[in-house]
């Protein structure tokens, strides 16, 4: 029989449709596409990007913008905001609007053309994640903006563009409603019973330990109770944290081990899946907030959206969390 499950912090409800239960085997996903030709974030090719704004280099002496870099992060060529100008907030009777002001940079993880961020060195992957943290912590200095979000699309169907391996963060002068009901849905659970949910989930899923696909000392990944699609999973750090900012260099190396171990998993049962990351963390310029915790979201591209999903806001997925959670732990053991 389908069930019916609700998200604990955002009271959304998501449809566990065991009728169309399937196997990872039982996932189509298309042939990764190469495009063959010239790449922009190629070494070499600097050239062909705005100057960078942050990088990692072999030599500490080395020129900005020149080839020997191992993470480079530029504006975007095309950005969605732009950094230049003020926000001019007008009304326009119940209407609201502003200028698309805000900043849109891509993170170049590698310099290597057909590196997977899965399979990078740890080290490697604990730059990428020290990139993201200083980008956020500068772009917290403009008052302009209040929240930056940070994100990877992996595969075509999932959004990307290039073949290069890269992540974008994009700073806003508004919230994104997701972290609003977030922040709400949390908080509400924190006046009730003065706890922080997510540490509430992280001690519960540690006690039953069937939706839990990895840990090791700082960090937990888990399959959420209610999943919107299948193999979706959530990388949190035990302790309580609000803001991915305070992270510090020996965290973000045990971060970088367990999400290239989550990664991995995720590959060993659908190789080559299409997916999403997005790391919610809390809005800029809040300081310390007991209710939230920061987390990155993983969101394998296996359904489709739609007519009921846009109309109802429920998500259909049809494999139980608990056994999605399964399969990833036998996939990189057996």
């Amino acid at each position: 029989m389908p069930e019916l499950r609700k998200d604990p912090v955002l009271g959304r409800w998501i449809i566990i449709s065991k009728e169309r239960q399937k196997r990872p085997t039982d996932f189509i996903v298309d042939e990764p596409q190469t495009s063959g030709g010239f790449c922009p974030l190629c070494p070499g090719n600097e050239y062909s990007t705005p100057p960078e704004v942050y990088a990692f280099r072999d030599e500490s002496t080395a020129s900005p913008n020149d080839s020997n870099w191992k993470v480079r992060v530029v504006p975007n060529k095309f950005p969605a905001l732009i950094i230049e100008g003020e926000l001019d907030k007008q009304g326009e009777g119940l209407y609201d609007r502003m200028n698309g002001i805000g900043a849109h940079e891509v993170v170049i993880e590698t310099p290597g053309h057909n590196d997977l961020f899965a399979n990078l060195p740890i080290d490697h992957i604990t730059l990428v994640f020290r990139a993201f943290r200083d980008r956020l912590s500068d772009l917290e200095k403009d008052s302009r903006f209040r929240y930056v979000m940070i994100f990877k699309n992996f595969g075509r169907a999932a959004g990307a563009s290039l073949e290069h391996s890269h992540s974008q963060l994009i700073a806003l002068p508004v919230l994104p409603r997701m972290i609003v009901s977030e922040l709400e849905g949390s908080e509400s659970y924190f006046r009730y019973k003065d706890r922080c949910i997510f540490c509430d989930i992280i001690r519960q899923e540690i006690q039953q330990n069937v939706r839990v696909v990895c840990q090791n000392e700082s960090f937990i990944t888990i399959a959420p109770f209610a999943p919107r699609t299948p193999f979706e999973m959530w990388v949190l750090p035990k302790k309580h944290s609000s803001g991915f900012c305070t992270q510090t260099n020996e965290e973000l190396l045990l971060l970088a081990e367990i999400f290239s171990e989550t990664l991995r998993r995720l590959d060993g049962c659908i190789p080559q899946v299409p997916y999403n990351f997005v790391l919610h963390t809390q809005p800029l310029r809040t300081g310390r907030l007991d209710h939230f915790h920061w987390h990155f979201e993983i969101v394998p591209k296996l359904t489709s959206i739609a007519g009921f999903e846009w109309g109802s806001g429920f998500y259909i997925n049809p494999l139980p969390p608990e056994e999605a959670a399964q399969y990833l732990r036998d996939s990189l053991d057996s």
